[in-house]
Parts: structure tokens; C-alpha cells; sequence
């Protein structure tokens, strides 16, 4: 898809501003990309430097994480917080501890998010953050140690009502302890609104660890039923090992389909009776072991391949739910070849733009990133609701508000794409949807 001859200045100056930032450039391209359709419609939208201002975060903010592992050795890390856009309410959007961390990543993070966050139809903006610290391999002693020095700086700009992040790659419930004890102590207040994917002791929400993965199989459940089919009997492929693929093997399982592979960073694992989540979960979520473990314990049926690409795994529905480009262009041809129907994106833009555009070509069903992952987000936005009132919900009462927002979803952005005269067009329908409700919310703040 070209970019319309008006917005060409637009992306031309964010790729001037933001020299270096692959994963932003990539991520700011293919919303404007879709934009067209828009400003042809309504010209208004490209006055005052809307689109512009858009692509500019409200406020980025770096610094240094100081920290003594267990050697006491002093260890140096870099933190990131991108406050993207607040016209739609707090910031919103995650925490992630990875060695790829650096700001262009953070910055397209919070891009995406601030979309995501409008399609939920909750009243939250957009933001990111992180650090480049790694935690494999590292103690509980030291986790914790350097959550508390990464939370005395990022403190001064949180708040229930300014920023409220979560977690995300490489920050789970145990660093979000970590981070909600140091922001408590600091402030002397509990304000358990400040952060979501707390434990259930302490103000979390039931079902948020499993929100992003169940979100995702909702929405392509919701997609698949356009065409008159269902999970029911279908094998799928989830690659990631983590939070997000071990809830959307487990919503697939409970929908009637089987999970044929999953992978982590070295390689993935294929068990011809279908991947054994009880097994996944005692090696990741317990042990905190690789994947390869998976092949060693069961032995009977599977096999593990180091650094191979788990989309050479014939299936129906593929569920790319590791990180950003993992899912290439020749990747998404041999998924076409093997027959694949439908593609889910668990993680956030994990398709390279060729894969994207191979899968349109063929008529595949595909759903990105900012719809349907966003059953994450909506359930930290429902556990800051909670948190606001002072109450808990059941499991049920959680996952019925999470289906239906997801459905909802998934409606708005096919509703859109008809609208805007690409009938079945998930990725305009996502980009359009989510830029027309914050431009809304801009445009009545004034310039802001």
C-alpha cells in the first residue's frame, strides 16, 4: 500500500526527527499508510498538524538504573518511559526488561499502544517503557534489587491518574511486586491503580495474566466466524513460550482446536498429540527453563529444532506471539503454501510489512497486533476500574467484560474497513478506527 501524496511530508519528517528507529519508522509507515482513505474522506483531519502531532510523543524520558548484583559488583542499565499520547486518559502500556530495549523500540511500542488503547473503547491513552537490563539467569535478590532502583527514578512520573504501566516482555507478576512495593514505599501511599498485573493479594485483576492470549483467540474466533468456521478441529502454531502463548494455546485447546508447536528464543518444539500445556507451564512458569526441556521430558511424539523458524510447521491458524518481525515474508509463504487460514497476532507487530502483505494477497485472514492483542490492556484498564471502586471481580465476570470488548473489537474494525471501501481489510479498519477516536479526543482539546 503507497502513502498518500499528503502524508508523504508527514512520514518524511518523523524518519528526519527519529533517525535510526527502525521498529518506529516501520510502525508510523503503516498507519499512514491507511490515512489516505481518511483525509480524502475528511479533509479536516489534516489540518493543525494533527497527524503530526500524533506521531510525536507528549513526553520521552530516559535514565540511568544503577543497581549491585550479588557479587557486589556496581551493574549500569539504561530505563525508558515514552508517555505517548494522554487525549483518551493516563498513559497506559507496559514495562518490558529485555537486552533489545532502546528508545525507537519503546517510541513504536507506545505508537502502537496509544491505537490499541483507543480500539478498547476504555478511557486510557497510550505510553511504553523499559530498560535494556536483562533478567535471565539473574537472582531474586538482584531482580529485585535493580525493580527498586528502575521505579525510585520512573516514580516521580506515575500516578493513578497520569501514567499506569504493566507488565510485558521479561516483566511479570513478580517484578510488578517488586516495582509496586519500591512506588509504595517511595510515596507512602498505596495506590494500587498505579500499576496493573498485580498478584491477587495486593489489588490485581482475575484473568489479566490470561487476558492478551484468550483476547487474541477471541478475536480470531470472532474473525473466523466471517467466513463460517470456528477453532473446532483445527491445528495451530503458537510461536513464544511466555505469558501470551501459553493463554492462547490454552483459550485454542478450549475452543476445540490443538496446538501442533511452540518455541522461545532457541528454537521451538513439535509434538505430533498436541503440545502438552501443563508440561509448557512447569517449564516456563515454574522452572524458568528453555524450551528444548519440553523435548527432553516428554520424549514420546516430539522433537525439538534449534534456531529453525516454527512457521515451517504446517497449520491452519498461526499465532505469532514472541516479538516484533518475527514472522517474515518467507515465512508467510511457506504458511500459505501449508494452507494456513487464519493469522492472529499475540505480540506487538510481529509480522514483517512483506509477510503482511503476503497474507493480504492471499486472501488469508489476518489480524494485527493493535486489535487483537489489546485484551491485555482492556483487562488492566478493568483492574484499574476495580482498584478505582474497590472491589474484585470472579474470574467469570472478567472474561465475560474481556469477550465482549474483544468481540467488539474485532466489529469495529470490520465495520471501519467496509466503511472506508476495503471490506475485509483488518489492518486499515484497526489503524483507521484507532486514529479517528484519538483524533476526536485532539481535536476537542484543542492544540495540545
Amino acid at each position: 500500500m503507497q502513502i498518500d501524496e499528503k502524508l508523504e511530508p508527514i512520514l518524511a519528517e518523523v524518519l528526519r526527527r527519529n533517525a535510526g528507529e527502525a521498529e518506529f519508522h516501520q510502525a508510523v509507515r503503516e498507519v499512514l499508510e491507511s490515512l489516505g482513505r481518511v483525509v480524502a474522506k475528511h479533509p479536516d483531519y489534516a489540518e493543525d498538524a494533527l497527524i503530526e502531532r500524533i506521531c510525536e510523543p507528549e513526553r520521552q524520558i530516559i535514565f540511568r538504573v544503577p543497581w549491585v548484583d550479588d557479587s557486589g559488583q556496581v551493574q549500569i542499565n539504561r530505563g525508558f518511559r515514552v508517555q505517548f499520547n494522554s487525549a483518551l486518559g493516563p498513559y497506559k502500556g507496559g514495562i518490558r526488561f529485555h537486552p533489545s530495549v532502546n528508545l525507537g523500540i519503546i517510541k513504536f511500542l507506545g505508537f502502537e499502544q496509544t491505537f490499541k488503547n483507543a480500539l478498547t473503547g476504555l478511557p486510557i491513552g497510550g505510553g511504553k517503557g523499559g530498560s535494556d537490563f536483562n533478567p535471565r539467569g539473574r537472582s531474586d535478590a538482584e531482580i529485585m534489587r535493580f525493580c527498586q532502583s528502575f521505579m525510585t527514578e520512573l516514580h516521580r512520573h506515575l500516578g493513578e491518574h497520569t501514567d499506569v504501566p504493566a507488565g510485558d516482555i521479561g516483566v511479570g507478576g513478580r517484578e510488578i511486586g517488586y516495582m509496586f512495593g519500591q512506588y509504595k514505599r517511595l510515596t507512602n501511599r498505596y495506590e494500587a491503580g498505579v500499576l496493573t498485573g498485580k498478584g491477587l493479594a495486593y489489588g490485581g485483576s482475575r484473568a489479566r495474566r490470561e487476558a492478551t492470549g484468550y483476547g487474541a483467540v477471541y478475536f480470531v474466533e470472532r474473525m473466523l466466524a466471517t467466513r463460517g468456521t470456528d477453532f473446532a478441529g483445527k491445528t495451530a502454531v503458537v510461536s513464544g513460550a511466555g505469558n501470551v502463548a501459553i493463554y492462547t494455546m490454552e483459550k485454542i485447546r478450549a475452543f476445540g482446536g490443538s496446538v501442533a508447536a511452540c518455541s522461545d528464543s532457541t528454537g521451538y518444539v513439535v509434538d505430533e498429540n498436541g503440545i502438552d500445556l501443563d508440561l509448557v507451564k512447569e517449564i516456563k512458569e515454574v522452572r524458568r527453563e528453555r524450551i528444548s526441556e519440553y523435548a527432553r521430558l516428554k520424549r514420546t511424539g516430539t522433537h525439538y529444532i534449534e534456531n529453525g523458524s516454527i512457521w515451517d510447521v504446517p497449520c491452519q491458524i498461526a499465532m505469532p506471539s514472541a516479538t516484533q518481525n518475527e514472522l517474515t515474508g518467507k515465512d508467510a509463504r511457506k504458511l500459505v503454501r501449508n494452507g494456513v487460514l487464519a493469522v492472529g497476532e499475540g505480540a506487538n507487530m510481529p509480522s514483517t510489512p512483506d509477510a503482511v502483505r503476503i497474507f493480504q494477497e492471499a486472501g488469508v485472514l489476518f489480524a494485527p497486533g493493535k486489535a487483537a492483542n489489546a485484551g491485555g490492556v482492556a483487562t488492566s484498564a478493568l483492574e484499574m476500574q476495580q482498584n478505582a471502586s474497590r472491589d474484585s471481580w470472579t474470574f467469570e465476570q472478567t472474561e465475560e467484560r474481556l469477550a465482549a470488548i474483544m468481540r467488539n473489537i474485532h466489529d469495529s474494525c470490520a465495520e471501519t474497513a467496509e466503511e472506508y471501501g476495503a471490506p475485509g481489510d483488518y489492518v486499515l479498519g484497526a489503524n483507521i478506527a484507532g486514529f479517528v477516536r484519538v483524533a476526536q479526543a485532539m481535536r476537542a482539546l484543542g492544540v495540545t
